[in-house]
């Protein structure tokens, strides 16, 4: 994708009013999130790019978004010194920590996981997507907020390992 086609395609994105856009093909992949007023581009390209410069657009990255504390209360620090495992985020989406809104949680501080156990959802373009944990342990602190957006490999809980 040329410089110039990128900057038509952030600005049919501007005025559209989309917040998101990904868009995949053999050649390259590229996603485009609006916060606030400015987009950020981020794009991955498989194949080896041409020896002849190219002119690129660069869009700063704003300011990384504080965490709200999750609505549990905090927790006392770990009493034992083990190194706490976490459960990431394999996409990009919106986290949500029960299967409905009127549902119990998945899971909660100090409950104990299994490998393979549901853990939350998150939905990425209309489609609810069970995660589950891929580690053995007690939950110690959940790190996102119900119904906020995640980044890919964003730590989603602490877990700390059963002996």
């Amino acid at each position: 994708m040329k410089a110039k086609e990128l900057r038509d395609l952030i600005d049919f994105i501007a005025q559209s009013g989309l917040a998101e856009v990904n868009i995949e093909t053999e050649e390259f992949k590229i996603s485009v999130k609006r916060h606030s007023e400015a987009p950020v581009v981020q794009s991955s390209v498989p194949v080896p790019l041409p020896p002849a410069p190219q002119p690129q657009v660069a869009v700063p990255n704003p300011a990384p978004q504080t965490q709200a504390p999750a609505t549990e209360a905090p927790t006392a620090e770990p009493k034992s010194n083990k190194k706490l495992l976490e459960i990431k985020s394999p996409m990009i989406g919106t986290f949500y920590r029960a299967p409905n809104p009127d549902a119990e949680p998945f899971v909660k501080v100090g409950d104990i996981v299994k490998k393979g156990q549901v853990v939350c959802i998150i939905e990425a373009m209309k489609l609810f997507n069970e995660i589950e944990s891929e580690v053995e342990g007690r939950i110690v602190e959940v790190l996102v907020e119900n119904a906020s957006p995640v980044e890919y490999d964003q730590p989603l809980f602490l877990v700390e390992p059963l002996s």
